[in-house]
């Protein structure tokens, strides 16, 4: 398979060594110095493109793949109010996308295991709800794009709760994600049910970016030749 990385920051290095790895063959390494490089000629020769960049540049690089007819792989969060737009022009004109807040496939399992949870928790308004997760100071969104997915999976379910704050909560319907920037930390979340006599806590901890990057070259695969919108659970069959 024949990749296009736009974005070759410390993920787009980290999917390049696991794509290289398993035989993939990374054709076109494209960061702020070569954004040239973002033309259908060049996109054109890629099977699949993975983007990992900025919430201020991720839709102008997916729609060049489109442009290219390249189908395109985004792991870019921040950008949450462009994704319609987006997702209505690949189905419109066939075009390859998927997109996540998280490709690890852990975290993917603990998202089916938040959604169950939530559930089962909505018929006891005993319990409070809140969320806490941490990552490295150089993540520039807050809350992370998981924490943002795990909270709206909460409020889908447990109705008492009608919105999430980043912060502490300050009214008994707010949902609170408390995001604390700490280095080292590739990446922790914890959602927390508590009530007067007992605590329920789920945790996903990262401990690296490589659950990442393999998840994302699992998702390239799956997504070489063909057209429509995908998430991550087509490509694990959740």
């Amino acid at each position: 398979m024949k990749i296009a990385l736009i974005g070759y920051g410390k993920m787009g290095k980290a999917i390049d060594a696991i794509a290289t790895a398993k035989g993939h063959e990374v054709i076109l390494r494209i960061d702020i110095n070569s954004k040239h490089l973002l033309e259908k000629e060049h996109l054109g020769q890629a099977d699949v493109a993975i983007e990992f960049t900025t919430p201020e540049t991720a839709f102008e690089n997916v729609m060049k793949c489109f442009e290219a007819g390249v189908p395109v792989v985004s792991g870019t969060t921040g950008w949450l109010e462009k994704l319609p737009e987006v997702k209505a022009i690949a189905e419109k004109e066939g075009k390859g996308f998927l997109q996540t807040t998280n490709f690890s496939i852990g975290v993917n399992i603990f998202f089916e295991v938040n959604k169950r949870l939530a559930e089962l928790m909505a018929s006891q308004p005993q319990y409070d709800v809140q969320m806490e997760e941490i990552h490295h100071t150089q993540k520039k969104d807050s809350p992370s794009g998981t924490a943002i997915s795990l909270a709206e999976q909460v409020l889908g379910a447990v109705t008492r709760k009608h919105a999430w704050v980043n912060e502490a909560a300050s009214a008994t319907d707010q949902l609170s994600i408390i995001s604390k920037r700490i280095d080292p930390a590739p990446g922790t979340h914890t959602v927390t049910y508590t009530s007067a006599i007992d605590d329920i806590s789920i945790t996903h901890t990262a401990h690296s970016r490589e659950g990442f990057a393999a998840g994302a070259v699992v998702a390239a695969e799956y997504l070489k030749g063909k057209k429509g919108v995908y998430t991550m659970k087509d490509v694990l069959n959740l």
